[in-house]
């Protein structure tokens, strides 16, 4: 990866959250691995290249995941990388239940 030799890491050129939330959403419908779109992983050296910083405040990385909120996305902390995946991809789960949460809170009842 190359990096822009004309912005030093941690430069006040920094981009906003919303300008890397915006990437991150472009990133999610452009053709990569094989892909044409869809959800993909990114590592924290990528986002940091992203952000033009060498280290990411938890902070930092909760107004991007904001942003890309209001942009449709979900951005999901990993703990060695992190995902991207679209708000409209959680709205065919199954719902939990009354009855559900109601057999974990007794178990011995009967359904």
């Amino acid at each position: 990866m190359e990096y822009e030799a004309s912005r030093a890491p941690d430069s006040p050129d920094r981009p906003t959250a919303r300008q890397v939330a915006a990437q991150l959403a472009a990133l999610y419908e452009r053709g990569f691995a094989g892909k044409e779109r869809g959800r993909y992983r990114i590592s924290m050296k990528h986002l940091r290249v992203l952000t033009n910083r060498m280290r990411l405040p938890p902070e930092e990385l909760r107004r991007i995941g904001e942003e890309l909120f209001e942009l449709g996305y979900v951005l999901i902390d990993m703990e060695t990388f992190f995902v991207v995946l679209a708000q409209r991809t959680f709205t065919s789960y199954r719902r939990v239940s009354d009855g559900a949460v109601a057999s974990l809170l007794n178990p011995h009842a009967q359904q």
